[in-house]
């Protein structure tokens, strides 16, 4: 699970108004406005909870949202950058993992002890952003030791001795800021990497369970010591690591991270559409239902054990999202319909919109693919007429084959840059320009081929 500091810091988050909220989302979605809407009154309801009194405000349930809609339209890119901007804890699960007990599957309440170990990592990345500096400040001086030994002191020793000691020092101090001790070694005693959680019967970590053996058997879990050179700038960093340990408290770290998910964590839930099974049937539908009795308690409002204290998951706002092309979301259990009361439905996307998506977004394809490429010293522009082009095809081919959404742009755009990828190291030309005619030449047999697209796009 990747680990980010959020782009917002959370009194700026909470400041922002449901306006401003889709404002910074348009940023990184193209289009799906109604959801944009849905999940940004979401998240300035939390902050509006927030101001209540604390006897009301543990009433004020989250409003779950279920997003309806084909793939690759956007639906989970809104609820990750909902998240990052609300700087909050978020995981993605996929409904189809979990399975009742006695199927093959995960059980439920790991995605709420997952979303806790990230939320972990997130609090102890800013514990450690804050304690940064001094702890570099302690490596520095374990550093200096190491290079420069201090001798023993004496009552008796001059204080012109003592003084030129400190100068030299200083003076150490101020070359290994510099870089100009860079070239040098230092032993320091480096610890081995521990032994990583291992699972136990029916898939579950000890951690699960309730088991914590890192508490029973420390050594067994930390790794052992050993004596090992490094260059000085390694070893500076390794001992600011080690410092930065010792500076962050863990135990506020558990309790700060318990507390944010509790208050501000986010789960989305994918592929709904795929547990909705219904009683009455047999086979797969008698498990998928199951599925849903399983997710109810945790949606409801329910406490979940985890290494790092029990967790609540009535404020935890869900947000589940399906394609619903074979069920609809009725075929859902009346419990876990009632849990999100928000439905909104997603547009497809056409050309106009793939138009788009290649040029506005901060992080468009076209922007990136340019990006790459200029590291390789390659100057690579797009006209407009190529770019229209590009969503041509792409439109195309989702009409002749699956329609996978914007995720259609990857493909067709590996495709038209296959050849300038391969040949960028070893080209002369430090100019290129992508123009209709090149995206015909390196699309159009592909398109006219139903069956070759089927498989290469």
């Amino acid at each position: 699970m990747p680990i980010y500091l959020p782009e917002t810091t959370p009194s700026a988050a909470e400041a922002l108004t449901p306006r401003q909220i889709v404002a910074e989302l348009d940023k990184y979605v193209v289009g799906q406005h109604r959801a944009k809407r849905a999940v940004a009154i979401a998240l300035r309801n939390r902050t509006r909870r927030q101001k209540l009194a604390p006897e009301l405000a543990e009433e004020v349930a989250p409003k779950n949202i279920l997003m309806i809609g084909p793939t690759g339209v956007g639906k989970t890119e809104i609820a990750r950058r909902l998240a990052r901007l609300a700087h909050s804890p978020f995981i993605k699960v996929e409904a189809s993992k979990f399975t009742e007990v006695g199927y093959v599957g995960r059980d439920v309440e790991s995605m709420v002890r997952d979303l806790v170990e990230l939320a972990v990592d997130m609090v102890r990345e800013e514990k450690r952003h804050e304690v940064r500096e001094r702890a570099r400040q302690n490596a520095e001086e374990r550093l200096l030791d190491l290079l420069l030994p201090p001798s023993p002191t004496s009552f008796d020793e001059p204080a012109a001795a003592r003084e030129q000691a400190q100068g030299t020092r200083a003076r150490l101090a101020e070359q290994l800021r510099e870089g100009r001790l860079d070239g040098r070694t230092v032993e320091i005693d480096v610890r081995d990497q521990a032994m990583p959680a291992f699972e136990i019967v029916s898939g579950s970590s000890v951690e699960e369970v309730g088991i914590n053996l890192k508490e029973m058997l420390p050594g067994f879990f930390q790794g052992r010591t050993k004596r090992r050179r490094l260059p000085v700038p390694e070893a500076l960093d390794y001992l600011t690591q080690e410092e930065e340990q010792k500076l962050v408290d863990m135990e506020s770290v558990s309790k700060t991270a318990v507390r944010r998910v509790e208050q501000s964590g986010i789960i989305f839930i994918d592929e709904i559409d795929k547990v909705a099974g219904r009683e009455g049937t047999h086979g797969p539908d008698v498990s998928r239902e199951g599925v849903q009795r399983d997710l109810l308690p945790i949606v409801e409002g329910t406490t979940v054990n985890s290494k790092h204290g029990m967790v609540r998951t009535d404020h935890i706002l869900f947000i589940a999202a399906g394609a619903f092309h074979v069920s609809k979301p009725s075929d859902l259990i009346p419990e876990l319909q009632g849990r999100f009361p928000i439905r909104v439905e997603l547009d497809a996307l056409g050309r106009d919109e793939f138009i788009r998506i290649l040029t506005e977004p901060k992080s468009a394809l076209i922007r990136q693919y340019t990006a790459l490429l200029a590291t390789e010293g390659i100057d690579l522009n797009f006209d407009e007429p190529a770019i229209v082009r590009i969503a041509d095809f792409a439109t195309l081919v989702n009409d002749r084959t699956e329609n996978i959404g914007a995720r259609r742009l990857h493909t067709v755009m590996e495709r038209l840059l296959d050849e300038i990828s391969f040949d960028a190291p070893d080209m002369d030309a430090r100019s290129i320009t992508i123009d209709e005619p090149y995206v015909d030449r390196m699309l159009a047999d592909i398109v006219r081929n139903d069956d070759l697209s089927r498989y290469v796009l």
